[in-house]
């Protein structure tokens, strides 16, 4: 992807960088993200898929255990020297390190369907204890070599802590044999070179045998360290060094045992400063308010209330809003040509773009709506702002030329430009003549870009090409106040001399002007302007027909799926009702054989129609069970042909509303309580208990139902 350096410090994109440094655990990070450029197309959305799931980590209960971190750059350095031993801060590191990255392959395996990018992306390094339990068994938590970490060690420490016992015995003796003399100070004792020693009146310092170690600062007290604790210091003195080349020997071994693990250290270092980015940019993301939008894999930009990323965290800080901005690019609208007064937001909308497709193109998410969809571009070249060089002594104009040379030179059907201003400069009537060719160029190279110009000329052209449009950033005439809002579709005017007016510039002197140039082209501005407005309004009107138009649909397709819910119902209730007849009737059949034996019927009569029910009943249900198919089947082709009469057709509902009047008309004839009646469709028989409205309640014996009085009839 072609970026020019021009082109990241006219869309402030460094300062974006900037915004993410702060989050980074380490320089290392922090040193990537400013130097983070757009990416190759294959990897950005792998990048902007990791960015995402870590973004999503903070939302649900599934965080990752992501913390802050020592790197062991230096460590792997110095391991690759023969011979080298590590400092024990550097084995603390390293087993820091490796707890860290164990911890994220254990989250990432455990919640892989939540995080399947993050996932994969640590695939690739291997799950293993072993360089924390080597680090372990040779130091305890607080960081210090432990007893047992060699035998050798093990046994020089035991000795040293008799030494240190016997040292203690000693001098706690001989100072309760000097206190009986009177030769010690007030004091008694205290400690010179970690040592505790005599404080012995200077006077009397030859009634103590032992060693001067100094004395007061007034000269009055001796400091003498007694002879019998001389040999057991002397002792713990050759202890100590055996201690510490004991200590040498086992981080020496222990380093060797580390450098077997290089490789794996090394993928540790890499992956872990790739997840702090990551995070980093999450972190960023969660302030912005940003997402992931769709991504295509076309030439196109289509956002939707996307902010500013600079202008919208700057406002939030200060408690301000921010109007976002909505477009669209793509193979039927490449070029867009944004006009308006100054100070409308035309510049600001370019830059919003630019940085937008800056960031998604660095893996960075971006404060637009989730229904917005952007695409990859190969070039982004832009022209924002005042190009003017003292060094070269070119002038605004000729710096501009120059940079629309290389602009022409570059642009192509994957290329987004991004021009400020375009045209001016020169002479309005000879600057506009060559904008307007180049705007040809670029149309015919089919680049995508955003313009903004003051020339009538061009806004005229961009009504003439097929795949342009025109747009203008929302001005209040009345109070001459800009609304930073993009208009797509309008032509915007410059309203130069109703903003001179507003800025105080006398009247007289804007009269002057507005006498001298041609009445016929401010009245083209402002027709131009109505007709864009008029455009406008019926494209608007339009769309909401169209919206109507597809409510519509939706609500008939609601209704239609309404009805076949009810109808369905209907047939579910008749099988229902049938299936509870049929079991009354068996009721009842029960019930007079109990009668009969109860009045003193023979059993053996009993059984024997009982036997021949059972026969009769055995025959119906075979019967009944091929009979059902069939109505089954006929139940279904009718349900099916009710559906298709009952479809909603506009064109009907007048009639349909005829039928329903003359229903209720012949219907309140003899539609009265205790009328018996059925359901239209159904053969069962039922009675009316009363009826409001334009409901009936019906009493079908054994439960009560209630129905539309159009969907009954009379037997």
């Amino acid at each position: 992807m072609q970026i020019s350096g021009d082109t990241l410090k006219e869309l402030e994109y460094q300062k974006i960088l900037e915004e993410i440094v702060p989050f980074c655990h380490s320089e290392k990070a922090k040193e990537v993200i400013r130097n983070l450029r757009p990416l190759k197309k294959d990897s950005i959305k792998e990048n902007l898929y990791c960015v995402n799931e870590y973004l999503g980590s903070f939302s649900n209960e599934n965080r990752i255990p992501f913390r802050e971190y020592d790197d062991i750059e230096t460590e792997l350095k110095m391991l690759l020297i023969e011979n080298f031993t590590l400092e024990a801060r550097s084995f603390h590191k390293i087993r820091n390190l490796s707890q860290l990255i164990n911890s994220l392959i254990v989250h990432f395996e455990k919640f892989k369907d939540y995080f399947p990018t993050l996932h994969k992306q640590l695939s690739h390094v291997e799950f293993t204890k072993e360089i924390i339990l080597l680090v372990n068994k040779v130091f305890n938590r607080f960081g210090e070599v432990k007893n047992d970490a060699t035998l050798t060690l093990q046994n020089l420490r035991e000795q040293m802590q008799l030494v240190r016992k016997a040292i203690q015995e000693n001098f706690d003796k001989t100072v309760t044999h000097f206190s009986q003399t009177g030769v010690l100070d007030e004091i008694r004792e205290s400690v010179v070179d970690d040592q505790r020693v005599l404080a012995v009146k200077s006077s009397l310092k030859k009634s103590v045998k032992g060693r001067v170690l100094g004395f007061s600062k007034t000269g009055s007290i001796c400091f003498i360290l007694p002879e019998s604790v001389i040999q057991p210091n002397v002792r713990l003195l050759e202890l100590l060094s055996q201690e510490k080349k004991e200590i040498e020997k086992i981080l020496f071994d222990l380093t060797q045992k580390i450098l077997e693990f290089y490789p794996l250290l090394e993928k540790y270092q890499a992956y872990i400063y790739e997840l702090d980015v990551i995070h980093a940019k999450a972190r960023y993301a969660d302030e912005l308010n940003a997402i992931l939008p769709e991504i295509t894999t076309k030439q196109e930009i289509y956002i939707i209330d996307a902010y500013h990323p600079i202008l919208y965290l700057t406002n939030k800080r200060e408690k301000k809003s921010t109007i976002p901005q909505t477009l669209a690019l793509d193979e039927n609208t490449r070029i867009i040509c944004i006009s308006g007064p100054n100070a409308g937001g035309k510049s600001i909308t370019l830059k919003t773009v630019g940085l937008v497709q800056l960031m998604i193109q660095s893996g960075i998410l971006v404060p637009v709506h989730p229904k917005s969809r952007i695409g990859f571009f190969n070039k982004i070249l832009t022209d924002i702002g005042d190009n003017q060089s003292i060094e070269n002594q070119l002038s605004t104009y000729s710096s501009r030329l120059r940079k629309m040379q290389q602009i022409i030179k570059q642009s192509d059907h994957q290329t987004l430009l991004l021009i400020d201003e375009f045209g001016t400069g020169s002479d309005p009537e000879l600057g506009g003549a060559l904008a307007e060719s180049f705007l040809e160029y670029f149309y015919e190279t089919q680049s995508y870009g955003i313009i903004t110009t003051h020339y009538t000329n061009i806004k005229l052209r961009i009504e003439e090409l097929t795949h342009t449009r025109n747009a203008s950033m929302l001005f209040n005439e009345k109070s001459l106040q800009p609304i930073y809002k993009l208009e797509i579709g309008q032509v915007g005017s410059s309203f130069t001399f109703e903003v001179a007016e507003k800025n105080k510039i006398p009247k007289e002197i804007i009269q002057n002007a507005r006498e001298k140039i041609e009445k016929d082209k401010v009245n083209l501005d402002k027709t131009i302007v109505r007709l864009q407005q008029e455009k406008y309004q019926v494209e608007k009107l339009k769309g909401d027909l169209n919206k109507q138009i597809d409510h519509s649909e939706e609500k008939t397709k609601e209704l239609s799926n309404t009805i076949n819910s009810y109808k369905q119902k209907l047939v579910n209730f008749q099988k229902l009702y049938d299936e509870e007849t049929r079991y009354n009737q068996l009721g009842q059949r029960f019930e007079k054989y109990i009668e009969g034996y109860s009045k003193g019927k023979s059993k053996k009569d009993i059984i024997k129609d009982f036997t021949k029910f059972l026969e009769q009943e055995k025959y119906k249900k075979t019967q009944v069970t091929e009979v059902e198919k069939i109505q089954t089947k006929k139940q279904r082709n009718k349900v099916k042909s009710e559906l298709k009469k009952e479809e909603i057709k506009e064109q009907l509902e007048e009639t349909k509303a005829e039928e329903i009047r003359t229903t209720v008309d012949r219907a309140s004839q003899w539609m009265k309580e205790g009328k018996r009646v059925k359901i239209k469709g159904s053969s069962s028989a039922a009675t009316i208990d009363k009826i409001e409205g334009e409901t009936a309640f019906l009493n079908y014996g054994l439960f009560t139902t209630k129905i539309s009085v159009y969907e009954i009839e009379k037997i």
